[in-house]
């Protein structure tokens, strides 16, 4: 089951520590909806804010938690293209994936994040576990393992950048934010 919460509802989402450097374009979607997520003193739009999303780590919670994230872009009328969208839930399938495969053991519980600004989406996926992957090189002959390389390069493709940082629980966030408008 995925439960969901909105920005200023989860003590987590407060202490969590995966905001990105403030210069990065992923820097923008962090700012709570009503401060301005473009950087200025505009009138957030009714598209964006912060939702949460935390999920069992089983197998299960891969379509689900693409499905939420679906679901919450049509809901708010997020002004994503349909390419945009597809790298989006596939970035997620992937992060969720990694997660559920490699972290459910200290991490029986994930979390993702979608935040939107006016100009970016950022989706993120967090975890107990402390180990931070770092994306493996293209090995045609291995079967499997490029999960984070691929979010890389769907990040790079839309124009976008991804990273993996530490929580200040001691667990890590993955997270790639791209650019609404290409």
């Amino acid at each position: 089951m995925v439960t969901t919460e909105r920005e200023g509802g989860s003590p987590m989402m407060e202490s969590r520590g995966s905001t990105p450097p403030a210069d990065s374009p992923a820097g923008a979607v962090d700012a709570p909806p009503g401060g301005g997520a473009g950087g200025g003193a505009e009138t957030p739009r009714a598209y964006e804010g912060v939702w949460r999303f935390t999920a069992p780590a089983v197998d299960l919670s891969v379509p689900q938690a693409r499905h939420a994230v679906r679901d919450l872009i049509r809901r708010q009328g997020v002004p994503a293209s349909d390419d945009l969208v597809q790298g989006l839930l596939l970035i997620v399938s992937e992060l969720v994936t990694n997660s559920v495969k490699h972290a459910a053991l200290l991490s029986p519980e994930l979390a993702v994040e979608v935040a939107v600004g006016a100009e970016w989406i950022r989706v993120s996926v967090e975890d107990s576990h402390p180990y931070r992957p770092r994306p493996l090189e293209t090995d045609y002959a291995q079967t499997g393992g490029r999960g984070l390389l691929l979010v890389r390069e769907i990040a790079a493709e839309a124009g976008g950048v991804c990273d993996v940082e530490h929580t200040a629980g001691g667990g890590k966030v993955i997270w790639a934010a791209l650019p609404l408008t290409p």
